[in-house]
């Protein structure tokens, strides 16, 4: 009798122990839930999210990542509050929230795209080669200050004369088609989606690009932002996603055409759907600019950073001196 007692004694021991184990393994294997606000629809910029979420990289890492629209006040906000640990932003666009009395809490954590792939387009042989040809034309404008005050910038240095340019509201969805339509004489694009959509649609266009013309204005767009009390609470998450994203991406620099697909896949606002030889275009481009000249996906040169944001401040544009602030490499994968 004594003996089954103590043998029970010691199922119970081992069962208890067992238990115990367990829990420590579900523990350590606990799926994080992210969320991921985008800038806009979702467009090529954005695929290497796409083809993480697709091929499983996140999950992998114990990641449920639900990949999200944009509020009407804008992704940055959405992430500040937290109900976004990471969103879609731009280094230009994002000054305001670091400019701020208390800025957003938010950091720049990677670089999706190394360079600044924007400039501005016009049809060809209006004469509107380069920044000086502006003058004496129409163009459409978002009201940005810092948008006018690139074009100003680089039409001086070309000699030209921006008061003589005529603005008017952008309210363009299809630069190519409104240039086309002579609704305008220039407008500023992303050449990745709309130059690639100028050459579909046979529309034939002038381009120049403002990190050409000035290497101040080679700034980072677009970048991942992220929450930063969610750095301080859990950084080892924060890794392991930008870990798994810097794998979607690197699969879409040698896959364009099957990371495409990816993206149209999992896009679930359909505005994809009847655009599949743009976005296979428009991947095979951007392919080769995910990382470009950089050590690695997602990195931030620092000189880069503080170049355009010393621009900023040296005409201006912000009330701060925002360099050596706003983002982080720290999070990138080593």
């Amino acid at each position: 009798m004594k003996k089954n007692r103590l043998f029970a004694a010691g199922l119970l021991a081992v069962t208890a122990a067992g238990m115990v184990l367990g829990a420590g393994n579900a523990l350590a294997e606990e799926t994080k839930e992210i969320t991921v606000c985008l800038d806009w629809t979702p467009n090529t910029n954005h695929t290497g999210l796409y083809a993480a979420q697709q091929l499983g990289y996140y999950e992998e890492a114990d990641l449920n990542v639900t990949i999200v629209q944009p509020p009407e006040n804008g992704a940055a906000l959405m992430c500040a509050s937290g109900q976004a640990q990471f969103a879609v932003d731009a280094q230009d666009t994002i000054a305001a929230a670091f400019d701020m009395e208390e800025p957003l809490g938010v950091t720049t954590v990677a670089a999706l795209i190394q360079h600044n792939t924007s400039g501005v387009v016009s049809r060809a042989g209006d004469g509107i080669v380069s920044p000086k040809g502006m003058e004496g034309k129409t163009y459409s404008t978002w009201e940005s200050p810092i948008e006018l005050a690139m074009i100003e910038y680089v039409m001086t240095q070309d000699g030209g004369d921006f008061s003589k340019v005529k603005l008017i509201p952008n309210d363009i969805t299809d630069e190519p088609a409104a240039l086309a339509a002579h609704q305008t004489d220039a407008v500023w694009i992303f050449y990745g989606w709309s130059g690639i959509n100028a050459k579909l649609e046979g529309v034939d266009v002038d381009y120049w690009a403002f990190g050409d013309l000035a290497p101040e204005l080679d700034y980072y767009t677009p970048v991942l932002i992220a929450n930063n009390d969610f750095l301080a609470e859990d950084p080892e998450t924060a890794k392991a996603f930008l870990a798994a994203t810097a794998k979607g991406y690197e699969y879409a620099v040698e896959n364009p055409e099957e990371a495409a697909q990816m993206l149209i896949d999992g896009d679930s606002t359909g505005s994809l759907a009847e655009a599949q030889e743009l976005v296979v275009e428009s991947q095979k481009w951007l392919a080769e600019r995910y990382i470009d000249d950089a050590p690695a996906w997602g990195v931030i040169d620092p000189e880069r950073w503080d170049a355009f944001y010393g621009w900023l401040y040296s005409n201006g544009l912000t009330g701060k001196d925002l360099t050596g602030t706003g983002y982080s490499n720290d999070y990138l994968p080593e």
